[in-house]
């Protein structure tokens, strides 16, 4: 296993400790005389997954080192990741349910149009919207996350969470209207091949069973008409005549 593989992995193993330390309430740590809650150290935990997210894939791609576990894996990785950070922030009252379910939805939704654009010979890279998305999403998971015990950072937080909605939906609406036609059409002329070669196998077969079938007519006329010759041709010996 490589570097950039370990880090996804990594990432995925992040996603439980940051739940765990967003939805645990009134927990406090001391680290070098400060006194941390649990919000700055779910805060540390997301920000450390969100730069092995961009470690990675710079890694393998500097290293010549991209391969087929981590392609599938990173994506996976990045949708546990955001979706447990938002789910975690609903559990705790500090974001809107239908924000969490609608980005949620989209990251899915996406996945799904990059499984069958793949599956298809297409690959679909992020966008500029993608790309601001995400960083949105960072900005705005991070902010929305201290502020429970820092009202005033609820404003730019929900403000910046809003921007994440919209470039969301923004960028699903891009991606869906730049690869589903050519994803669309691509099935469609798949289906006909599929069909042109079964019924050029159908038609085979049907030719192949008229042939036997005249085949073995012949063959019956031919004993048929053996056995006739036989029957008519053959001489009946008779004794000699004494006079």
């Amino acid at each position: 296993m490589n570097l950039p593989n370990a880090l996804t992995i990594l990432r995925i193993f992040f996603v439980p400790l940051l739940v765990a330390a967003l939805v645990e309430e009134n927990v406090t740590f001391q680290f070098a005389g400060h006194i941390l809650t649990n919000e700055w150290l779910a805060l540390a935990i997301f920000l450390a997954a969100a730069a092995t997210d961009l470690l990675d894939g710079y890694l393998a791609r500097r290293w010549r080192q991209e391969t087929t576990i981590g392609t599938l894996l990173d994506p996976i990785a990045d949708k546990l990741l955001i979706s447990a950070a938002l789910i975690s922030l609903v559990q705790v009252q500090a974001l809107a349910g239908w924000m969490a379910i609608l980005i949620v939805a989209r990251e899915f939704a996406v996945s799904g149009l990059r499984s069958i654009a793949a599956a298809e010979g297409y690959t679909i890279r992020a966008s500029d919207l993608g790309k601001t998305k995400m960083i949105c999403q960072v900005l705005a998971i991070s902010l929305v996350m201290l502020a429970p015990r820092h009202p005033e950072l609820h404003t730019p937080g929900l403000a910046l969470m809003w921007g994440v909605v919209f470039f969301a939906i923004a960028s699903a609406i891009s991606y869906f209207a730049k690869f589903w036609g050519r994803v669309d059409e691509s099935v469609k002329k798949r289906r006909r091949r599929e069909l042109l070669i079964l019924e050029r196998r159908r038609q085979r077969a049907l030719l192949r069973s008229q042939k036997e079938s005249r085949r073995s007519q012949r063959g019956s006329e031919t004993s048929i008409e053996g056995a006739g010759l036989g029957a008519s041709g053959a001489k009946i010996w008779k004794p000699p005549d004494v006079s």
